[in-house]
């Protein structure tokens, strides 16, 4: 038997314990992207309200007013549509009121729907008449203003003479025929 020469165990070597890794902190690098820059454009002042443009420009200078015959003329033409508008009125509000001579307007049968559904509607337009009369009314009652300051019949926008023939056609008017297409052009 041969004898074997006793094996070598080869030396280990113990590891080193590992130390950590300190944590280097690397400089934080910002990356800035190029804003895009818009083309320089001249930018024009805000706009103001179409009506306050006009008056600017236009800055009504009083120097002529209709004689005291004509404002009398004016104002018999104006306080007889205010009779007559007033009448309207009163007319109007009993409508929608609807009164009737025997009381009974509430008391009759209340299965006639069709009927009610009309009813409703007539009451709601003479509502809606009645409130554009009341409106005529008080453009009326302020045109008698400018009478006894006799400013009546200057247009509010040029400063110029209403023409006769539209004060007697629309008499509570503020604006003469020319600023008044100017404003629908406009």
């Amino acid at each position: 038997m041969v004898a074997k020469a006793p094996e070598k165990k080869a030396a280990v070597k113990p590891i080193a314990a590992v130390k950590p890794v300190a944590m280097v902190k690397t400089p934080e690098v910002k990356v800035e992207t190029p804003k895009p820059v818009a083309p320089k454009v001249a930018v024009a002042p805000p706009v103001k309200n179409v009506k306050e443009t006009m008056i600017e420009k236009v800055k009504p200078t009083v120097t002529q007013h209709y004689n005291d015959a004509d404002l009398q003329e004016f104002k018999g033409l104006i306080v007889k549509k205010l009779v007559d508008a007033r009448e309207e009125l009163i007319n109007l509000q009993a409508q929608i009121i609807n009164t009737n001579e025997n009381g009974t307007d509430d008391t009759g049968a209340s299965f006639k729907m069709l009927e009610d559904g009309s009813e409703t509607l007539a009451k709601e337009e003479a509502a809606n008449l009645a409130a554009r009369q009341k409106k005529f009314i008080e453009q009326l009652e302020m045109a008698l203003i400018r009478i006894e300051n006799k400013t009546y019949g200057i247009c509010r926008i040029t400063g110029k003479l209403i023409a006769k023939e539209r004060l007697r056609a629309v008499p509570h008017t503020t604006q003469s025929m020319e600023a008044k297409l100017k404003q629908y052009r406009d």
